[in-house]
């Protein structure tokens, strides 16, 4: 249930106090034996904040050093790219981490503007960099490959840090580097960081190379995207960047490609004083909820299609004026038809659609139409890497906003999400089809029916996450879902097999998919319907029954 103050504007009350947040994370020691303050990777990087003590110094250099020792174990000794974003805790972090990176000889590369950047641009630099020569598995041809560390906690409240690890590959890395990567930091925590390496910073900050992020990314993207056809047709863009990284880029964008383009708000400021609150009364940069896209929202009638971008720019947000706001799988489903329906005839015609396994059937049902086959994956960007990397995949996208595509002439353009090409997408749409992107859904749901879909969050202590993630298909008694036959219990994603840390089950027109949070005491459901908000809520509620019962409740 939504907060009372949900997308009004924020308070002074609501303000982060930036100078504690900064000095706590000068002075804060983290505790070795706490669980909540060691080092953990989630699906991007490990995440915390500075007055919890779960992201303070000790876990940035630890976490640096680890990811050098990695580096070197792997062979990787070209450069390193190394961005932030826009919260109070990136810069530091950042700083910190250069001063452990140029202690150990790594060659690192910051942007030439010393401004913010988005995560997509630390992967297309890191691509470019390796060009033909990177893999997603071992490579005997590692000497020189580059790689990139983006400090960010993506969308988070202001309160929060974060800091994530890109391989050579230029994606998120997998789960057996990050594995790596936090128990060695740990390790080096516990120890009292007396094997962490660090040189001062004025010395790290000029030994530090120099790389044009912004000019380099932006000059780049008609190879992804037809701009020309978004500057003939006039389509008038309003760009926010919710204070994120991407602020310089949109300003850019417009000026380089002479496209009618405003930049709605070119303000940053680390407190984040201009947002409306998000569904819980808190601020955050969450570009798809439509409480924290409020103000955007109720300018939709000023532009053509209003975009949003979370703080790193790896998410999107699509407001048209007919429809306000779409909902992430919604614009998911028209991209991918517009993409594979004609507007890249330079794809490989065995070019596949990649989804997350909680992403609307809605992709499903386009993917049969165009005949094109569709692969479901587990939760995490990492899962597309391959594919895109070897143009397997055209298309890699989740139901948390978040998707990247191949280049125009099916090569890779980034492996990690792009909020920036998705949100210029919208306005290719409407150029070469002078329809707007939710009259292309509104056209979806006439040939496929329309779904329904929610995500609810249900109480659950360390143990019980754990359980649910260790379920397996016998554990489900069930038969029937809602009134109709379970056609599928799934622990591993049909796509490539690997384990989906939770539970998904399917019927004909419904499914639900259960997972444990890996941040907080609580459990995801995750559920769709095509026979209406009636039956979802039915959905929902029987799959709390289920986890439950499979659980031993």
């Amino acid at each position: 249930m939504a907060d009372q103050r949900a997308g009004q504007p924020a308070q002074d009350q609501d303000l982060v106090d930036v100078a504690h947040l900064v000095t706590a994370y000068y002075t804060g020691v983290p505790d070795p034996d706490d669980v909540a303050q060691q080092v953990s990777f989630g699906t991007s990087g490990h995440r915390g904040t500075s007055l919890s003590t779960s992201f303070n110094e000790a876990h940035i250099v630890a976490t640096t050093q680890a990811i050098c020792d990695h580096r070197r174990a792997q062979g990787y000794d070209g450069p390193l790219f190394l961005g932030r974003d826009t919260h109070a805790l990136s810069e530091p972090a950042w700083a910190s981490a250069l001063e452990v990176l140029v202690a150990n000889d790594v060659t690192v590369l910051v942007d030439s503007r010393d401004g913010y950047t988005p995560t997509p641009a630390v992967s297309h630099a890191i691509l470019r960099a390796n060009g033909g020569r990177v893999s997603t598995g071992s490579t005997n041809a590692s000497s020189g490959l580059a790689d990139g560390i983006v400090v960010t906690p993506s969308h988070n409240p202001p309160s929060d840090g974060g800091f994530k690890y890109n391989p050579p590959h230029g994606g998120p890395a997998g789960g057996d580097a990050t594995s790596a990567i936090a128990a060695r930091a740990n390790e080096l925590i516990a120890g009292g960081l007396a094997e962490v390496r660090r040189v001062p910073f004025a010395r790290a900050r000029a030994a530090a190379g120099a790389y044009d992020f912004l000019g380099t990314y932006v000059d780049d993207l008609p190879s992804v995207l037809d701009l020309d056809a978004v500057r003939e047709a006039g389509v008038r863009i309003g760009a926010d960047p919710l204070g994120g990284a991407s602020v310089a880029y949109w300003a850019e964008i417009a000026d380089r490609h002479r496209l009618d383009l405003t930049v709605v708000n070119p303000v940053v400021d680390p407190t984040w004083r201009f947002m409306t609150l998000d569904w819980d009364g808190k601020i955050r940069m969450d570009c798809s909820s439509p409480y924290a896209m409020a103000s955007l929202i109720d300018r939709r009638g000023d532009y053509d299609v209003a975009t949003g971008n979370d703080a790193d720019a790896d998410r999107h947000g699509i407001v048209t004026p007919d429809s306000g706001l779409m909902n992430p799988n919604h614009f998911l489903a028209v991209a991918i038809g517009h993409l594979f329906g004609g507007a890249r005839p330079g794809w490989p015609a065995s070019a596949r659609i990649g989804k997350t396994l909680v992403s609307s059937s809605m992709i499903d049902r386009v993917a049969a139409s165009l005949d094109r086959p569709m692969v479901e994956v587990p939760v995490g960007f990492k899962w597309f890497v391959p594919g895109l990397v070897d143009g397997s995949f055209g298309f890699g996208g989740e139901e948390s906003a978040g998707a990247s595509f191949l280049r125009r002439d099916g090569s890779v353009w980034t492996t990690d999400k792009d909020g920036l090409i998705l949100a210029l997408l919208a306005a290719e749409i409407i150029a070469t089809t002078g329809r707007s992107p939710s009259e292309h859904y509104a056209d979806l749901v006439v040939a496929h029916g329309e779904p329904a879909y929610a995500r609810i969050d249900a109480p659950a202590d360390r143990e019980q996450k754990a359980a649910l993630a260790a379920l397996s298909a016998d554990d489900v008694a069930a038969t029937e879902l809602a009134g109709e036959p379970i056609t599928a219990k799934l622990t591993e994603a049909p796509g490539n097999g690997a384990a989906i840390g939770g539970l998904k089950v399917t019927t004909e027109s419904a499914w639900f998919a259960a997972r444990p949070s890996g941040t907080e005491d609580v459990y995801k459901i995750y559920a769709e319907s095509f026979r209406g908000p009636e039956h979802l809520a039915q959905v929902q509620e029987e799959a709390r029954a289920v986890v439950t019962a499979a659980l031993g409740g």
